[in-house]
């Protein structure tokens, strides 16, 4: 190893994902030793191994503290562009139902701490992750952000996951174009301290933040949004008209605004809105939509001729009186352009509970558009569920392929039994099969067939 050119000795390092195995190859090599300190990049976190070693009267004393380990790595560097810190997720899992821990050792955006090593390398710093000890963190109010922000004038990315911030004392970062907030309280309910200090923000993710009321997101520069909300605001607006691509994930808001003109890619989520505000989505060719309510939500969109790729998750669904609908038309109603539709099994359950529905003229002529289907298959009745996708097959004439998920729990000669007669039945569409379960990742079965 000592007999490699030092620029790729130096490559090798810095493409370690983790310091505590930088500081291993410090140990066994003389020549990666010397070339440490090049390293421009801090990327520590603690184990939950780590972490119950050093609550452990018998192994505690031998345990160097998390925050020293840190201090003493960034110490030696000449150059830091990049810090990630913080607890690994299954620590992150521990609650105060599991432990009752008081100190202090985890609280990774305490300020104290943070102007130990941030004053140092904030020059050239791009990028700053901190993954902080909920348990810990929870109680404690941190003014991280104003120190962040106070410092770090050529700051480009910023995460903060499991902490309290408060928004005193911040002041703009105009050249932040990332920031992620996850499992956040924040102290700014309208986000209008938020909206002012991070102007320039391209890519934004909040996850999980609580403390707000009446959110407003009003960003020129935005490109790409994840908001998934974990409190219920009275009202959500997003104002981004350079927005390309939203994820919203919320509940019931008297008011949803979004003012995204050029939006072009939309996952959201909700049970239901009193009031939904857009201006129209002219270039919106991918939807995701779910809801606890999908069909009164469907015929309250004010939006959908241009969708291309649908995907309609519902998450409740119970058999309702007086349909004269079946789920399919009224997505096709909603979305008459759509060429790749994917229902998911709460719509498919729906739909085998109405398949007389599925037919007429009108209905073959508004499905006609329709090349690729993608649906999930729960088979609580083989005949059913093979009702169903022939009729879909006899009204769909436009379809030339067609993905079929059966749940996992199904046994294996009702699964072959579905194939072989799907299949049998119209042989002009190309056939994809696969398994699926919830919580875990899709399987194919067969691919192109």
């Amino acid at each position: 190893m000592d007999d490699l050119p030092p620029p790729l000795l130096l490559e090798i390092l810095s493409r370690l994902g983790d310091s505590a195995d930088v500081a291993r190859c410090r140990v066994s090599s003389r020549a990666l030793n010397s070339l440490a300190p090049e390293i421009r990049s801090v990327n520590l976190y603690c184990s939950y191994c780590r972490y119950a070693k050093s609550r452990s009267p018998l192994t505690s004393s031998s345990i160097t503290p998390f925050k020293d380990v840190f201090s003493k790595l960034i110490s030696e560097l000449r150059i830091v562009e990049t810090v990630s810190i913080g607890v690994e997720k299954p620590l992150r899992l521990v609650t105060y139902d599991d432990v009752d821990d008081e100190d202090d050792d985890l609280f990774l955006s305490n300020v104290d701490f943070v102007k130990t090593w941030l004053p140092r390398v904030c020059g050239d710093l791009r990028s700053i992750s901190i993954s902080d000890f909920w348990v810990q963190s929870c109680w404690r109010r941190s003014d991280v952000l104003a120190l962040i922000s106070f410092y770090c004038l050529k700051l480009l990315e910023l995460e903060i996951k499991n902490a309290w911030l408060s928004v005193d004392g911040l002041t703009p970062m105009p050249k932040l174009t990332s920031l992620t907030l996850e499992f956040i309280r924040l102290d700014d309910e309208n986000l209008e301290k938020f909206n002012e200090c991070f102007p320039c923000l391209q890519i934004l993710n909040l996850i999980g933040v609580g403390g707000l009321k009446e959110p407003t997101i009003h960003l020129m520069h935005l490109r790409t949004c994840q908001w998934i909300l974990s409190n219920a605001p009275i009202s959500i607006s997003i104002v981004a008209p350079s927005l390309v691509k939203l994820t919203l994930r919320c509940v019931k808001p008297n008011l949803l605004l979004i003012d995204t003109p050029i939006l072009s890619d939309l996952s959201i989520s909700f049970e239901s809105v009193f009031n939904f505000k857009v201006n129209k989505f002219p270039h919106l060719k991918r939807l995701h939509i779910e809801s606890t309510h999908l069909r009164n939500v469907l015929s309250t969109l004010p939006f959908g001729l241009t969708v291309k790729n649908l995907t309609a998750v519902s998450t409740r669904w119970d058999v309702q009186v007086g349909v004269s609908k079946s789920i399919l038309k009224l997505l096709i109603c909603a979305f008459p352009n759509v060429s790749s539709l994917t229902l998911t099994s709460g719509v498919w359950s729906e739909l085998e509970a109405y398949p007389g529905l599925i037919g007429g003229l009108e209905s073959r002529a508004q499905m006609k558009g329709l090349r690729d289907i993608t649906a999930y298959l729960t088979v609580n009745d083989v005949e059913v569920t093979v009702s169903t996708v022939f009729s879909l097959l006899d009204n769909c004439s436009g379809l030339t392929s067609v993905a079929m998920f059966v749940h996992r729990d199904v046994v294996a000669n009702v699964t072959s039994s579905l194939i072989s007669r799907c299949m049998g039945r119209c042989v002009r569409v190309r056939w994809k099969w696969g398994i699926w379960k919830e919580g875990t990742k899709d399987a194919w079965i067969s691919d192109g067939i």
